[in-house]
């Protein structure tokens, strides 16, 4: 069952909801694993540990290093292919969001609603939020982008912190406290506003269109809650997410035009690229549609209640990590397991995320792993 926390925003009792999977105690026990006989080869190539990551966590890829940030503010850039730090700073303060970053500037929020911004390792500014973030910041253009969990929007200049406009659209009662969707198409910012994809002016904050891609259902608020899961998926103009509890679908983000959505429960975010768009529902039921069409391809019950993260497509393959910490390679043809790889023995969170031929995964207790399938 979920928990809930009630924070009050400019006056208005917002409620967010977190974790609503996982806590219930008639939860189904895990499907046991069976042996899997590789079929692939792949190894892990160099691990950095640090402190956990107890919040909603966003890993980057920048010119073949990878951005990484930790529960207790530290943020931390890594050769993607031998694992070297390249630079280590720090906010001094514990972390509510994953790190964003266009490789010259770093922001960050921290649990006291604090936006920080680097640049390189000099933190340069801060800004006070008026609510909680649980999404990463987006920085591009000189600008740096920040969607609170009331799902207002809110740029600032990234040189000296000047607040450029903020956009405040009508919310539900209730949000998720989750990694929403917050990227930019071309001159278009894209932000995730309950279950729709909003097209927004980036020097005026101002609307260009919106398209709803879940459609809320149920008797109750809970029931209800529809908001938008990221990491999206994009190819070129095309911008697939998962509307919590509702759907999976994608959009054409020049128009704001629905190519198509699919009625399927879960609570993380897809994966895929150009071709197809991988899922697992609240179950942890997987799924794979045609990009394209949003034609189911093949499904897969192997990992059943085994607490499965976002997916990340790797060529031949695509990867899920799990509740105890291994990392599952299945075939993107079929399902069919290819090769199980481990780490600290902790959740998987966020998405895994690929550099050339390396992909980094990250675990609650803070554990960063290189893995090299082949």
């Amino acid at each position: 069952m979920a928990w809930f926390r009630r924070a009050t925003l400019g006056g208005v009792a917002l409620l967010l909801a977190a974790a609503l999977a996982g806590c219930s105690s008639d939860k189904p026990k895990p499907t046991p694993l069976a042996n899997v006989t590789p079929k692939i080869a792949g190894r892990q190539v160099w691990s950095v540990k640090l402190d956990s990551v107890k919040f909603p966590l966003s890993m980057l890829v920048r010119d073949g290093k990878f951005v990484v940030a930790s529960t207790d503010g530290t943020i931390l850039v890594l050769d993607a292919d031998s694992g070297r730090e390249v630079f280590r700073t720090s906010v001094g303060a514990p972390l509510s969001a994953g790190i964003g970053s266009d490789g010259r500037f770093y922001a960050v929020v921290t649990q006291d609603n604090t936006l920080v911004t680097f640049e390189g390792t000099k933190e340069i500014w801060r800004a006070q939020l008026n609510s909680r973030v649980s999404t990463a910041p987006f920085v591009a253009g000189e600008r740096v982008f920040v969607m609170g969990v009331d799902r207002a929007v809110h740029a600032f200049d990234a040189l000296n912190g000047k607040r450029l406009w903020d956009l405040q659209r009508p919310g539900e009662a209730l949000t998720l406290l989750h990694i929403g969707v917050l990227m930019a198409v071309g001159n278009t910012l894209i932000a995730g506003q309950g279950p729709r994809v909003a097209g927004i002016d980036p020097d005026r904050g101002t609307l260009r269109w919106e398209v709803p891609l879940g459609t809320p259902r149920g008797s109750n608020e809970v029931e209800r809650l529809s908001d938008l899961i990221g990491p999206a998926v994009r190819s070129g103009t095309r911008l697939c997410a998962r509307s919590f509890q509702a759907s999976v679908g994608c959009v054409e983000a020049d128009s704001g035009r629905l190519l198509w959505a699919r009625n399927t429960g879960g609570i993380n975010a897809v994966g895929g690229d150009d071709e197809i768009i991988f899922g697992a529902d609240a179950s942890d039921r997987i799924a794979a549609w045609k990009a394209d069409n949003g034609e189911t391809l093949w499904t897969s019950e192997r990992m059943l209640y085994r607490g499965l993260s976002a997916p990340a497509a790797i060529g031949p393959t695509v990867a899920f990590g799990d509740f105890e910490g291994h990392v599952h390679f299945l075939d993107r043809k079929d399902g069919q397991p290819l090769l199980r790889l481990s780490t600290d023995g902790s959740q998987v969170v966020g998405r895994p995320v690929l550099s050339g031929k390396t992909l980094l995964v990250a675990t609650r207790n803070g554990g960063f792993f290189a893995f090299r399938p082949e």
